[in-house]
């Protein structure tokens, strides 16, 4: 990974999911985005930055690209994600939501063959705060220190590092891994990363219900993280949802643990390798306090 301010980072599509505001935020907070790709736009500026038709047209002139942010519409997303792949960009981020879950799945073949960190989509990206900004997350919330985070959240993330930022636990690195129904790094990623991460001492992880990737990482923490991890898992009050009893509905729910997905079921995870859970945000820096 290389997540430096030193960083070169490209912009790929400028549609509703990031705008002008982001781009400056970005730049101001020390994020050295060199360039935009947006068909048909190559040789114009927009939001101050030179625009190409090609990502090869950027990293022919700039040299090699360590991050581009991918901000196209849903069904365009895995072609500008294979574009960036065949340009040798080893980390993508995709802002766009509602990518189409089999683009999603031939995106993860591929980067399974070429080393490639996929963070979303439907996510506002990372920061390591005071070093870098790659995505759209308000960066005033953020101050540096020992606590990373890890969420499937998206404005989540951000009180979740306000809450610590006003009790005076700064954050290492905080990236929300995206919250579509099929999304690339996981939460068993980002835990080895922020458990090898010398900065870190404390890691926050933030679930909602849907799926199993909590109580996977329930699993993995017991097994393989040695720092102090703090947990929330958000929508425990909200009412289960409805199976209607289609036949593909019964298909994939069998063999399953009637709770499963529930935020209950998270949280029995994490109560059963004893990992505090929050009740609520403002709880999670006195927890982690406890920690560090």
């Amino acid at each position: 990974m290389n997540l430096t301010p030193e960083s070169k980072v490209l912009i790929q599509g400028f549609c509703e999911f990031i705008s002008a505001t982001h781009i400056a935020q970005m730049k101001a907070y020390g994020t050295n985005v060199i360039a935009g790709v947006n068909p048909g736009f190559g040789g114009q500026k927009i939001y101050d930055l030179p625009i190409f038709d090609l990502v090869e047209e950027v990293t022919s002139q700039f040299g090699a690209i360590d991050t581009t942010i991918i901000c196209v519409e849903p069904y365009q997303v895995l072609d500008a994600a294979l574009e960036a792949i065949a340009s040798h960009i080893h980390q993508i981020i995709i802002i766009s939501a509602g990518v189409p879950p089999l683009d999603m799945v031939q995106l993860l073949r591929k980067t399974e063959v070429c080393e490639t960190l996929v963070v979303g989509p439907n996510s506002p990206g990372i920061i390591v705060p005071g070093k870098i900004l790659l995505g759209t997350q308000p960066s005033e919330f953020y101050t540096p220190g020992p606590v990373g985070i890890v969420s499937r959240s998206s404005t989540l993330t951000y009180e979740i590092a306000y809450e610590l930022t006003k009790a005076g636990l700064g954050q290492s690195i905080s990236v929300s891994i995206g919250s579509d129904a099929i999304v690339g790094s996981s939460f068993l990623q980002w835990l080895q990363i922020l458990d090898e991460d010398e900065t870190t001492q404390a890691i926050v992880l933030v679930g909602q219900p849907g799926g199993d990737s909590e109580e996977a990482a329930a699993r993995y923490i017991a097994e393989a993280i040695d720092k102090p991890v703090i947990a929330y898992i958000a929508g425990r009050q909200a009412p289960p949802v409805k199976h209607w009893r289609q036949t593909g509905t019964l298909a994939t729910a069998m063999g399953r643990a009637p709770n499963f997905g529930t935020a209950q079921s998270k949280f029995d995870a994490f109560k059963k390798i004893k990992v505090p859970v929050a009740e609520r945000p403002s709880q999670i820096a006195e927890l982690v306090k406890k920690k560090v």
